[in-house]
């Protein structure tokens, strides 16, 4: 049966899409496909392409075209799919909404502006903008680590109240702003909607608890299982299994340190884990991780490995 792909069912577990590339730094079709295969058999209720986890920043225009068409087309509907439009200031954002929407996409994610230094009432006239141009819903990315600007819950609610915003993906890390932003909106007559995710991975539970609608997780690529046995166990609540779950994805999570800080960023050290426990699954052909990034050795690789083992993965 077809799932409605309206903002009301953009909840539970949307994992970020990983962007699989040839050894030529070209996507690669093919083990995409088999992604969001391996994606959509475990149960997920969504898919996020063109965000952190799928390398957006990395990835030339040509190359974001060509994931979310292939995603797009693939689903056929089954499952809502947000993409990232993703870049450093509105008419850039723009033009990427327009791709995407063209391409079919159900609601797009955006950050703040970034690079120039953005006054709040800039941040305001970025997301209305974009909300008056978008034929879809607008999902705020709230990622201060990488655009320098927390988006505090007065200014998101005041957009929702417009209708200028759907929902938000917070990837703060700012478990006390996200507490407050779930009250703030819990309280609000004047919305109705608007949907929470949070992108920490490491503490679902803890946010679904507080009120979450759902959870963006990075390492949802490599577990999907995972994720959905640990929302489903939160939504029933039964809080002892979520909690063993969550706790045997914390330990999975660890090889997203494999490599780092020794050799490479945490990023790179991140995506790479990813990609090499997506390769030794035998989900996707190649682990490469886009260029600048340090591609992880084979001893890492191996660690990786290790961790997947004890997860019950190999």
């Amino acid at each position: 049966m077809t799932r409605p792909t309206s903002e009301a069912s953009l909840t539970g577990v949307v994992p970020p899409v990983c962007t699989p590339l040839t050894p030529e730094h070209e996507v690669d079709v093919g083990s995409l496909v088999r992604l969001v295969d391996h994606l959509a058999g475990a149960g997920v209720d969504g898919l996020f392409v063109l965000g952190s986890s799928s390398e957006a920043a990395y990835l030339p225009d040509r190359h974001r075209r060509t994931v979310v068409e292939t995603v797009v087309a693939h689903v056929a509907g089954q499952l809502p799919v947000l993409a990232g439009a993703i870049d450093m200031a509105t008419p850039r954002v723009r033009d990427h909404v327009d791709a995407v929407t063209a391409a079919g996409a159900d609601a797009v994610v955006v950050t703040a502006p970034f690079y120039t230094r953005t006054h709040p009432a800039e941040i305001v006239t970025h997301f209305r903008t974009l909300a008056a141009a978008s034929p879809v819903p607008v999902f705020a990315y709230d990622l201060p680590v990488s655009v320098h600007t927390k988006l505090p819950a007065d200014l998101l609610l005041g957009l929702a109240a417009e209708g200028a915003l759907a929902g938000v993906k917070d990837s703060s890390g700012d478990e006390g702003a996200f507490r407050e932003l779930l009250l703030a909106a819990r309280a609000r007559t004047d919305i109705t909607g608007f949907r929470v995710l949070t992108g920490a991975e490491l503490t679902v539970d803890a946010a679904l608890a507080m009120g979450a609608d759902g959870v963006v997780p990075g390492l949802g690529n490599v577990d999907p299982e995972g994720y959905v046995r640990l929302y489903t166990a939160c939504r029933a609540g039964d809080w002892d299994r979520a909690r063993a779950e969550q706790e045997r994805l914390c330990a999975l999570f660890r090889m997203t340190g494999v490599g780092a800080p020794s050799r490479m960023g945490g990023s790179s050290s991140a995506l790479g884990a990813f990609k090499a426990a997506l390769h030794l699954r035998g989900v996707i052909a190649c682990p490469a991780t886009a260029v600048p990034q340090v591609q992880l050795s084979p001893e890492e690789v191996g660690e990786v490995g290790k961790y997947l083992a004890a997860a019950g993965l190999l």
